[in-house]
């Protein structure tokens, strides 16, 4: 019985990260290719970086802008991401937003996703005999 929650539950945390993590990446790509066509047309100043609301760990102003550009399920979504990474998101001193989400992500998965099976074959009705 413990067991099957400890799956369970890894499970969902590691879909949970994973999710977001793609959903980042996703919108970096779109941002870095908007980026590119505006420098182009001289649109904007490259000097000047936009604030960016997939940090891994946003303070509550950049929490409310995220609000705003994304749905309710994207957001609760986020939000469960950013409980599941808090721990690990000051491991990361980068400037870099791929390393401020990459590395406390990979970290997460690897407690939830793979620390948690581990724990799930070992508690008393796992799979370890």
């Amino acid at each position: 019985m413990i067991s099957r929650v400890l799956t369970w539950v890894s499970t969902i945390a590691a879909l949970v990260v994973l999710a977001s993590f793609a959903m980042f990446a996703i919108d970096q790509a779109q941002s870095g290719s908007k980026q590119q066509v505006s420098k182009l047309a001289g649109e904007i100043d490259p000097g000047k970086p936009a604030a960016n609301v997939n940090q891994a760990n946003p303070s509550a102003k950049t929490e409310r802008q995220r609000e705003k550009m994304h749905g309710q399920v994207r957001e609760a979504l986020d939000d469960a991401d950013d409980v599941l990474i808090k721990p690990f998101a000051g491991a990361v001193a980068s400037s870099s937003i791929w390393m401020q989400r990459g590395i406390p992500a990979l970290l997460a998965f690897l407690l939830f996703g793979v620390g948690l099976r581990i724990v799930a074959a070992y508690v008393p009705g796992g799979g370890r005999r």
